[in-house]
């Protein structure tokens, strides 16, 4: 009986383990297929799995795969591979046989081209960076303005007496700068003449810098030549306070940070009066130069969204004799400015991959001018408002449209003993824009942008197609070609006189090569750019009783070269520039078409920091040279047929760590002390020998001394105010 029992437990065990390796065999599933390029080339080492679970493979040479599993049901088959789109799918398991996947390249990956024609990108985030934020207050010429640090970058013209941006070919009006987006209409600081202005606003609260010397996004416009973009630091790293004692001034800045929100405040003082009696220059100054200026920018996270406000004044003061060759004893000018820019923006997710950027800015500048005899106060008001709706569809298929207003309220009055008035216009501009992005692969791409605006002022609509491509020749290298329109209302210079006008327009051709590898970039650059619509006037200078029009033209065109490399010399970082430009016009009061006195044929930049190890230093040096500029002879024959001799300029710099956190910083700007010459005045009549006397336009002064004191007081107790350096 026992051994009956015995056996029919054995045969009872045999039932069951057959019954249960049964099922389970009946439970498995088979998922095979193949993995394959778009254009069929199989792929080898993908990895296949079902998610959730441990069920998987890898493709072999031929991009065959196979597994089991014992998932039932709706399953996600998930394949990736480096450089491709992750693949998923959901769908019933069983049906994962035989099935054929096809990877899409990732267009996002650090080898995919970038469209670059005409754009130089400036931040730590981007693929390709042809300058870092850094390198504003590293440039030993810059001075700590990032205006300065541009002006080493091909496309950009020596004129060294003005200070701000000329690109290739244009008037320094014809390029407009935006802070996050949105644009100011006041960027400069005043100044006086044969001294160079400089930006208003501090390189420290910004992490981004996009400057495009032409065929811009169809996003910005109102500027012919070139637009420059800043973008204020989303979030702070840390608590700190920064502090500056210089030798022209103070600086004191601070930021703090919560949980959801940051602030950032910055203010400074600079006074001349001390350095210009130590050593004088060519002015003859009742006040030297005073300005106190502030900036500020406020965080704060709402959900996904980033809401940000900036703000900025500064006002400066100052008063002195001008030499004029028609006037023994010079001419008595004084300015008194007031300027106040803000903007508020924001930007979130919207879902479904859509995103919305919306912002204002509004800018206000008063101007007090005393010139001779006559007082003139100006006050210019201006709006700009704009919002934009962002889709990516996927990786490769990006869209973008938006609208915004420019409100502008320019009044002028004046006083002089012959006449006294009140002159100005309003100017309301509206716009909409639009823009797609396809990436057909790594190696192509293309930008198709669209922008219409009406004026108010004018009862005038224009229409502004723009495009580039770019397409990646090599491992390292791309070609990018870039065509567009661009439209800009008249100067308040000409507004204030006339309201009979029309935008004056420019179109943009540009082809451009670049190359980059092992921290070192190359760009070669062509261009053209035609002109049409310039403002043309009668008189010597333009007044209330010039007959005014728009029938100017003109060209630009040339060659811009660049190259950095900081790897091959071990601590050491340098780039160069070249540009050659071609430039003619026939507008304002030009009788002729002739190369305006701003463009010069030939400038050249050379710029290198070296990190000395054992005298925790950075040194540096900045070379500049500009070939001559055109101006008119009244003693000779032709008009601007005449060049000044070339700009030169060498600047040094030392940067010393006295601790982690104090920098002691020092910079000689024309170092070897040439004598350059921004032009020659010549008198109204002739001297008895019928000659036209004149007077050399000198630089205010030759040379620039500068040195600061920087201490930072952070949390880590490690930053400073040149961080890397």
């Amino acid at each position: 009986m026992t051994l009956a029992i015995q056996s029919l437990r054995k045969f009872s065990i045999l039932v069951f383990l057959c019954c249960f390796f049964s099922i389970f065999a009946q439970a498995q599933t088979n998922i095979s297929g193949t993995i394959t390029e778009k254009n069929g080339t199989p792929i080898l080492g993908a990895n296949v799995y079902l998610d959730g679970t441990y069920d998987g493979a890898t493709s072999q040479l031929d991009g065959t795969f196979s597994f089991t599993t014992n998932e039932t049901g709706q399953q996600t088959l998930v394949v990736s591979f480096v450089s491709f789109e992750t693949f998923k799918i959901t769908q019933e398991v069983t049906t994962f046989t035989n099935y054929k996947v096809v990877l899409i390249e990732d267009v996002n990956s650090l080898d995919t081209v970038v469209i670059s024609a005409g754009s130089f990108e400036a931040s730590d985030n981007s693929k390709v960076s042809v300058l870092k934020p850094l390198d504003v207050v590293t440039t030993a010429s810059a001075l700590g303005d990032f205006v300065g640090a541009l002006q080493t970058l091909p496309g950009t013209t020596t004129v060294a007496e003005d200070g701000r941006l000329f690109v290739r070919g244009g008037d320094a009006n014809e390029t407009q700068i935006f802070i996050d987006g949105l644009r100011v209409f006041s960027p400069y600081t005043p100044t006086t003449a044969n001294t160079p202005t400089r930006g208003r606003y501090s390189p420290f609260l910004f992490d981004g810098i996009t400057f495009s010397t032409g065929g811009y996004s169809a996003e910005y416009g109102e500027a012919l030549s070139s637009v420059l973009l800043l973008n204020t630091i989303d979030e702070p790293d840390q608590e700190k306070t920064e502090i500056g004692i210089m030798t022209v001034g103070g600086a004191l800045g601070n930021t703090q940070k919560w949980d959801n929100s940051s602030l950032s405040v910055n203010g400074s003082y600079i006074n001349l009066a001390p350095y210009v009696a130590l050593l004088p220059d060519r002015n003859e100054w009742e006040k030297p130069f005073e300005v106190l200026s502030g900036e500020t920018v406020y965080r704060h996270k709402i959900g996904d969204g980033l809401l940000k406000a900036y703000a900025a004044f500064d006002t400066t003061n100052f008063k002195l004799t001008l030499e004029d060759i028609n006037v023994e004893d010079g001419i008595l000018f004084g300015l008194k400015n007031n300027n106040f820019y803000a903007n508020l923006s924001y930007q979130a997710p919207l879902g479904n991959k859509w995103k919305l950027l919306t912002g204002g800015s509004y800018t206000y500048t008063n101007n007090k001018t005393d010139f001779d005899t006559a007082a003139i106060h100006t006050d210019e008001k201006s709006i700009h408002v704009k919002a934009k709706v962002h889709k990516s569809f996927n990786s490769k298929f990006k869209w973008s449209f938006g609208a915004e207003q420019f409100m502008t309220d320019f009044d002028e009055r004046f006083d002089t003993p012959f006449a006294s008035g009140k002159i100005g216009y309003d100017n309301n501009i509206t716009a909409l824009f639009t823009e797609a992005d396809y990436v057909f692969s790594r190696k192509f791409a293309v930008k198709l942008g669209l922008r219409g605006s009406y004026s108010d002022l004018f009862k005038e609509a224009t229409v502004a197609p723009r495009i580039s491509l770019a397409y990646k020749t090599g491992k390292n290298s791309q070609l990018s070609v870039a065509y567009g329109d661009f439209y800009q209302q008249p100067q308040s210079a000409y507004l204030k006189y006339t309201e009979d006008l029309h935008a004056a327009k420019s179109q943009h051709f540009i082809a451009n090569y670049q190359y980059t590898a092992n921290d070192r970039i190359f760009r070669a650059e062509i261009f053209r750019k035609e002109y049409t619509n310039l403002v043309t006037f009668t008189d010597p200078m333009a007044s209330f009783d010039s007959a005014y029009g728009t029938d100017g033209k003109g060209y630009a065109q040339g060659l811009d070269l660049f190259f950095r490399d900081n790897s091959t010399i071990k601590n050491t970082d340098y780039w160069v520039s070249y540009s050659y430009l071609d430039s003619e016009r026939e507008y304002l009061n030009y009788p002729i078409a002739a190369t305006p006195n701003f463009a010069n044929t030939h400038n050249f930049s050379v710029v290198g920091k070296y990190w000395i190890e054992d005298w925790k230093s950075q040194v540096g040096f900045s070379y500049q040279y500009g070939s001559g500029r055109s101006y008119t002879d009244p003693n000779l024959d032709g008009f601007l047929s005449q060049k000044t001799k070339g700009y030169n300029n060498l600047s040094v710099n030392w940067a010393y760590l006295l601790s982690e956190q104090t920098i002691l910083y020092a910079s000689v700007n024309n170092i070897t002390n040439f004598k350059n010459v921004n032009g020659y005045q010549y008198a109204d009549t002739p001297n008895p020998l019928g000659n036209f006397d004149r007077r050399t336009l000198r630089p205010a002064a030759d040379q620039f001394f500068f040195i600061g004191l920087f201490i930072t007081i952070s949390e880590d107790g490690s930053d400073n105010q040149l961080d890397k350096l």
